[in-house]
């Protein structure tokens, strides 16, 4: 399964660099991606969906199966919200929810569910 990301503070491309896989970066979100993918990405201001990311699923969400978030426990209630919006949005569950970069069982973790899909 491919993997789609993106990172502004680092978090992500840490956490998709631990994991050891070929990963596309989301960059503008004019890139396109005509496979299935998942979408690792962080959470924006206070909850939101990063703009590059809404853009980016604007025009290749068929192929969207499943969502991973990044967020920090600081925000509350906020907390990894871009992951539960994306995934009421476009219907695709949010497969992890994960603190910054993660710990290793993170990794881990994550690193088991992809080989699952």
């Amino acid at each position: 399964m491919k993997v789609i990301y993106a990172s502004r503070t680092g978090n992500v491309e840490s956490i998709v660099s631990r994991l050891g896989i070929d990963a596309t970066k989301i960059e503008s979100g004019n890139e396109s991606c005509p496979e299935d993918f998942v979408l690792f990405t962080y959470t924006d201001g206070y909850g939101d969906i990063p703009s590059e990311v809404e853009d980016f699923l604007a025009a290749n969400s068929e192929h969207l199966k499943g969502v991973v978030v990044s967020g920090d426990t600081g925000y509350g209630e906020a907390y990894c919200q871009a992951g539960d919006k994306i995934s009421e949005m476009y219907g695709v569950e949010c497969l992890y929810k994960v603190e910054n970069d993660g710990t290793d069982e993170d990794i881990e973790n994550i690193g088991n569910l992809l080989k699952k899909l």
